[in-house]
C-alpha cells in the first residue's frame, strides 16, 4: 500500500472518530430521555396546578379592602389560621419567618401572609414576633376554595409564585430545611438580570 492511501485511511479514520464523538453524547441522551425516568423529585413542597388569586380581594374589618396584586412580583408563603392561633399555627409562623430569613440577600423577594378565617384577633405578641407578616381577613369562601387543600387550608403552608399562582404547598408541620432548598431554587431559578 502506498503512503497516499494509508495516509488518506487515517483521516477517514480521524474524521469518523471525530463524528463519533460528537454524535455520542446526543444518542446517549435522547436514550435516557425515551427509557429513563427518575425515581425521586427533587421538590420538597407538592407541585400544585397553578391557581390564580392575583385577582382576589379581601375586605378588611376596618372597611379598606385587601388587594392580592399588591403581591406581583414577589414570592409569597400564605398560610389561613385562626387569629386566636395556637401552637400549630405559631409553628407555621415561625417556619414561615425563618425559611424567609435563611435567603439573605433575596429575603427582599419573599413576603409572608397570614389568611385570618375568624373573627378572632391576633395577640400583641404574636403580631410583634412576627412582626412583617400580612395579617388579611378573609371572610370569603370563594378565596379559601382556591387553595388547595386534602382536608383544610389550615393544614398547609402554601407558595404562590410572583405572577400570583399558588403553585406548591407543604404539610404546616413541613420540614423547614425542605421549604428553604425549594426556595433557594425557586429564586436562583426566578432570577432576574
Amino acid at each position: 500500500m502506498s503512503d497516499a492511501i494509508k495516509s488518506r485511511r487515517n483521516h477517514r479514520l480521524t474524521l469518523l472518530l471525530l463524528a463519533g464523538v460528537a454524535v455520542l453524547p446526543l444518542l446517549a441522551a435522547y436514550v435516557l430521555y425515551l427509557f429513563w425516568r427518575p425515581s425521586s423529585l427533587t421538590n420538597y413542597g407538592e407541585l400544585l396546578p397553578p391557581t390564580s388569586i392575583a385577582d382576589a380581594v379581601a375586605p378588611q374589618p376596618d372597611g379598606s379592602r385587601f388587594d392580592f396584586a399588591r403581591f406581583k412580583g414577589k414570592w409569597v408563603m400564605l398560610m389561613v389560621d385562626s387569629g386566636q392561633c395556637d401552637a400549630y399555627c405559631q409553628g407555621k409562623l415561625y417556619r414561615m419567618r425563618q425559611v424567609r430569613l435563611t435567603q439573605g440577600q433575596n429575603m427582599e423577594r419573599i413576603e409572608r401572609a397570614w389568611l385570618i378565617d375568624d373573627e378572632m384577633a391576633p395577640a400583641g405578641q404574636l403580631r410583634a414576633d412576627y412582626e412583617g407578616t400580612y395579617e388579611i381577613r378573609v371572610k370569603d369562601r370563594a378565596l379559601l376554595s382556591r387553595l388547595p387543600a386534602r382536608s383544610s387550608a389550615r393544614a398547609h403552608i402554601y407558595i404562590v409564585d410572583p405572577l400570583g399562582n399558588v403553585i406548591l404547598r407543604y404539610a404546616g408541620d413541613a420540614d423547614a430545611t425542605g421549604m428553604k432548598k425549594d426556595f433557594n431554587r425557586l429564586l436562583r431559578a426566578s432570577r432576574i438580570g
